[in-house]
């Protein structure tokens, strides 16, 4: 039985990867020109094909020992990023949890010989309720928060995401955040030599993304052949998402639906199973100068 079915189901919801950003980039005044990501999150409920009835998010902040999912009716907020201004630990997004979507999730994973649990008493992390704060900036979607496995085993977090791809059929909106290229140390400088290698990984990654789905995983997970693997993600945590993201799709075709330049380092997300309706076009890809 669906755990949600509030809103007429005409469609199979798709499986997005999204970049978070910086801490609290939105909703403060930063060099970095953060403009097009949110221009894309803000657009991203245009390519659904109906308004979810709930957002089962992973996010990049949260590993456990093993999937944990946010079990709240009314899930507070985890401020994880520090040396922000004052307003920025007031931020508020109130939206509901939901039990029993938690429940259900747990479920499929343990019938699938995956260990699990539900947590009443976590929060959501800044790689949920940020993007969310711009993307369904009405908090009325409950959402479920998925955590990482603490091995950040790419094949694992791949074989999640297949065990949870029936929930797209019920509604569910699966989305994984982080970001495509996560090296803070050279993402806060100019270095040419590291903005190629965000490119020659992005290119990588933009090819691993689109292929048929068992060519796509093996890609995915032997990501660290690919060029400048590890300089750009010196740990996963942020790329695996991604993993959850494309075991969903399933045989849905990967398609990217975000390019962009910040700081002069590479960027992407991706969608998968995506009908974009002529009445509501998906959000266009574009590239911004570093700031």
């Amino acid at each position: 039985m669906a755990a949600h079915t509030s809103h007429p189901v005409t469609g199979r919801q798709p499986v997005l990867f999204v970049p978070h950003g910086g801490g609290p980039c939105f909703f403060m005044d930063w060099p970095m020109t953060w403009d097009a990501m949110e221009a894309y999150l803000r657009n991203l409920r245009h390519c659904l094909p109906q308004t979810p009835d709930a957002i089962l998010v992973v996010s990049g902040h949260w590993e456990s020992a093993v999937p944990t999912l946010t079990a709240a009716k009314a899930p507070g907020l985890i401020y994880d990023y520090s040396g922000f201004p004052p307003h920025t630990y007031q931020l508020r997004y109130p939206a509901p949890g939901s039990p029993a979507l938690a429940q259900q999730t747990a479920d499929l994973l343990t019938q699938a010989g995956i260990p699990s649990a539900t947590d009443p008493a976590r929060g959501l992390d800044h790689g949920v309720f940020i993007p969310l704060m711009v993307a369904f900036e009405e908090a009325t979607i409950p959402v479920v928060e998925l955590s990482l496995q603490h091995t950040l085993d790419p094949a694992l977090h791949i074989r999640i995401g297949q065990t949870l791809a029936p929930l797209r059929d019920q509604n569910v909106l699966i989305l994984g955040t982080g970001m495509s290229y996560h090296n803070l140390r050279h993402f806060m400088t100019a270095d040419p030599t590291t903005n190629d290698a965000a490119r020659a990984f992005d290119t990588w990654l933009l090819h691993a993304a689109c292929l048929p789905e068992a060519e796509r995983n093996q890609s995915l997970t032997q990501w660290q052949a690919a060029p400048a693997a590890k300089l750009c993600h010196p740990r996963e945590e942020h790329l695996l998402p991604l993993m959850v993201v494309a075991g969903a799709a399933g045989a849905d075709q990967g398609q990217r639906t975000y390019a962009d330049t910040v700081n002069g380092k590479a960027l992407s997300g991706f969608g998968f199973g995506l009908s974009p309706s002529p009445t509501a076009p998906m959000a266009q890809p574009r590239a911004v100068s570093p700031a």
